[in-house]
């Protein structure tokens, strides 16, 4: 009777706790609404009634470290009203009493390695490729056996639009990630599929396969996924270049047998961002004519006495083997511009044809996506 009546009181402090917010509404109390966004103003709210101190830190603002003090009301709702910044993806937080924590009203989330942040998105032109399309693609988590790593490990792989009816071949998008993120960092950050999906809708990309891996070698998949990861001596020679091996041998071999795209070099592409930046080059200088577009962002190369033949020997045979396309990117405030800069005065002085966009900004994913924007349009034409 006393085992009856535990499991009785349990389901009901379950359904308590899973119709609170319905109950509060049956009560009259006021929902919550953060972000509200209101012509050209955005108003910011959270509850915390025994809270000293609340602020509001977002990415739109020009220093980080200074958050704006929000304002309590006597049911102790926090609240603050900004201008609203120029059309963006931004993402935010509230500091309570010390303590960074996101908007629990808002349910658009984005994930950073192992920190989460709400999202703020304005429209503009801008952003006019960060919502929803009419048509859209599938996003798929896969696994696979990569025998070079020594793991059986996952990445994610967008299909466009009709893919799955269609029985087109379709070229394919090799996008990697920097360091600090996983195979869901181009999904969730770079809103890569619904960038996609409208240039292929709007006919100003061709429709692909866009496959973003994990670039942690040492990963199966995500640090979310709480699966032990297996440790790698960074000082053996062979490791810094296991994954970009593991490229070529384990992950386009299964795209190739496992979905219907050209298996030619005219048909890959491959981009990446920061050390995906670096293994784009890595894997092209090293499979010369393996990938025949070539897209290095906020990434580049440093040239000292000791390896300037060495690089020059590689970028020949990149030259040598043929390519269409070599695009590289980086905002005039990053770190690694000067390296950026190096890597187009290498191709420049090896009289490789390439491109070289200098935008504003820095080391984040503001350009990223831009530059998502700007080269998927010229891949594959």
């Amino acid at each position: 009777m006393m085992k009856r009546l535990t499991l009785i009181t349990i389901c009901l402090l379950a359904f308590t706790g899973l119709f609170a917010q319905e109950l509060a509404n049956f009560a009259g109390r006021q929902p919550v609404i953060s972000p509200d966004i209101k012509g050209n103003e955005i108003t910011f709210r959270v509850s915390a009634p025994y809270a000293d101190e609340v602020r509001l830190s977002g990415s739109w603002q020009a220093d980080m470290r200074s958050a704006i003090e929000m304002k309590k009301d006597e049911a102790g709702l926090w609240s603050v009203t900004i201008p609203a910044p120029a059309p963006e993806l931004y993402t935010y937080s509230f500091i309570v009493d010390g303590l960074s924590v996101t908007d629990a009203n808002n349910v658009l989330m984005q994930r950073d390695g192992t920190r989460y942040l709400s999202v703020l998105l304005i429209p503009g032109e801008v952003t006019a490729n960060y919502f929803e399309a009419k048509n859209r693609g599938n996003l798929s988590q896969v696994w696979y056996d990569s025998p070079t790593l020594g793991l059986n490990r996952r990445m994610f792989i967008y299909t466009p639009y009709g893919y799955e009816t269609s029985k087109t071949k379709y070229p394919v998008l090799y996008l990697l990630h920097g360091a600090g993120g996983d195979e869901d960092a181009w999904s969730t950050m770079g809103r890569t599929c619904q960038i996609m999906d409208n240039l292929i809708e709007k006919k100003l990309a061709k429709p692909m396969l866009v496959v973003m891996p994990n670039g942690n070698p040492g990963q199966q998949a995500a640090r979310t996924q709480l699966i032990p990861e297996k440790p790698f001596d960074r000082n053996n020679p062979g490791t810094p270049n296991a994954y970009v091996h593991s490229i070529v041998k384990d992950i386009v071999p299964y795209i190739e047998k496992n979905y219907k795209v050209i298996a030619k070099p005219a048909s890959r592409a491959i981009a990446g961002l920061s050390m995906g930046g670096g293994h784009t080059i890595s894997c092209t200088n090293l499979y010369p004519g393996f990938f025949q577009y070539i897209c290095p962002l906020s990434m580049g190369i440093r040239v000292t006495d000791e390896n300037k033949a060495t690089y020059d020997a590689d970028f020949r045979a990149v030259k040598k083997a043929g390519y269409k396309l070599y695009w590289i990117a980086c905002g005039d405030s990053d770190f690694l511009i000067e390296q950026a800069r190096t890597l187009d005065a290498t191709l420049t002085r090896l009289g490789m044809k390439h491109t070289f966009f200098v935008n504003s900004g820095g080391h984040t994913w503001t350009n990223w996506r831009i530059y998502l924007n700007n080269f998927a349009p010229l891949l594959f034409k």
